[in-house]
């Protein structure tokens, strides 16, 4: 099975945790995520599942989008509102032309240092596991740029917030920030992500309606349960596993690990490998399986990175696309990748100009 799906992620979850819970629903173990989230965090979480993980290497610069509240009157370790206070709590009543004269300053190419609760490394070491230790972290500033930072309301102390990132911005840093630069202390007390990349909260589907599309597919094969709990029902795919590659398809710094968590695993977007189906549509109805109940959760391939354009091959250029080897598309002479496709669903390859007309496979999708 080869899909996008874009999760809404509940409050409470890491982002691994959600990968777990759609590979046990989808019974698929090649499942991965584009950006992390906060456990406290919610929104959009891109799913990537079989041999579109390969995408990954295309998202990991995303520009993201958020939602949220900072609060003022005090500081914590982690910059949000899970962490301890770390500064006594004030008496604060915003004022929005100060307010909006400090976050005036917060737009367009700033430096910014990252939270000492972050995966940053220290000596190749993450910083989250030193400042647990209660070790000294000192993080160096990053250029970010943050592109949008609307105040949406003012109520008392705290600020609701829109902003439009690049990769790597951490907003917990930009509350923790905005408070110090009004004297009175602030951290982050909710964030919704509310699009990355093409990807927005439009598209987003919750766990459970991934589950109940999943039983609907299998007409009521089994029972889905309690989500999480009880195991969900069974896709019965071929699949071929091939390799597993460690660590996060595309890590970014929102997430922040729990403090007292020694689980590292919790920040492991887990095993990766190789199916030897082309498309979803194809390997649930190879199953059995009624594949229009999830198909109509999962991103259409076509509206996948959409910077590249499309080309539908014939029999004999998708051949040579899947053995690797490089094809003439005159049509798209001037385009430097695109996306090559096997009829109107299947996405076999991204494909690279080379010189001239000729374009190389950069990843085959599909074997």
């Amino acid at each position: 099975m080869n899909a996008v799906l874009i999760v809404d992620k509940p409050a409470g979850l890491t982002s691994h945790d959600v990968v777990n819970r759609v590979r046990r629903i989808l019974d698929q173990r090649s499942v991965g995520h584009l950006g992390t989230l906060d456990p406290m965090a919610t929104g959009v979480l891109p799913i990537v599942i079989g041999n579109f993980t390969r995408l990954a290497q295309f998202y990991v610069s995303s520009e993201k989008a958020y939602e949220g509240t900072v609060r003022f009157g005090f500081c914590t370790d982690t910059y949000d509102a899970e962490g301890e206070p770390t500064s006594e709590q004030n008496e604060v009543t915003l004022q929005p032309e100060d307010l909006e004269s400090a976050v005036a300053k917060f737009r367009g190419v700033i430096e910014q240092t990252p939270p000492p609760f972050s995966a940053k490394k220290i000596k190749g070491v993450p910083a989250y596991k030193l400042a647990r230790k209660q070790k000294n972290v000192t993080l160096q500033p990053v250029q970010v740029e943050i592109k949008q930072l609307e105040v949406l309301g003012v109520d008392v102390d705290r600020m609701r917030f829109r902003a439009r990132v690049t990769s790597g911005t951490y907003m917990r840093s930009v509350a923790h920030d905005l408070g110090r630069a009004l004297g009175c202390g602030a951290h982050l007390e909710s964030l919704r992500r509310t699009a990355v990349a093409e990807f927005a909260i439009e598209d987003a589907h919750t766990l459970e309606e991934l589950a109940t599309s999943a039983g609907e597919s299998h007409a009521g094969k089994a029972d889905v349960g309690t989500l999480g709990l009880s195991r969900a029902p069974r896709l019965r795919l071929s699949t071929k596993t091939s390799t597993n590659l460690s660590n996060s398809l595309s890590s970014t710094p929102e997430e922040r690990p729990f403090k007292g968590r020694v689980d590292d695993k919790n920040h492991d977007p887990g095993l990766i490998s190789s199916l030897s189906v082309s498309s979803p549509h194809t390997a649930l109805e190879d199953s059995g399986t009624d594949p229009q109940p999830l198909l109509e959760l999962f991103v259409h391939p076509r509206q996948l990175l959409p910077q590249m354009p499309c080309v539908t091959a014939d029999e004999l250029t998708a051949a040579r696309i899947r053995a690797g080897r490089t094809v003439n598309l005159p049509e798209l002479s001037r385009a430097r990748q695109v996306k090559v496709f096997a009829g109107q669903r299947d996405l076999i390859a991204i494909a690279t100009r080379v010189a001239g007309t000729l374009f190389h496979p950069k990843i085959v999708l599909c074997s």
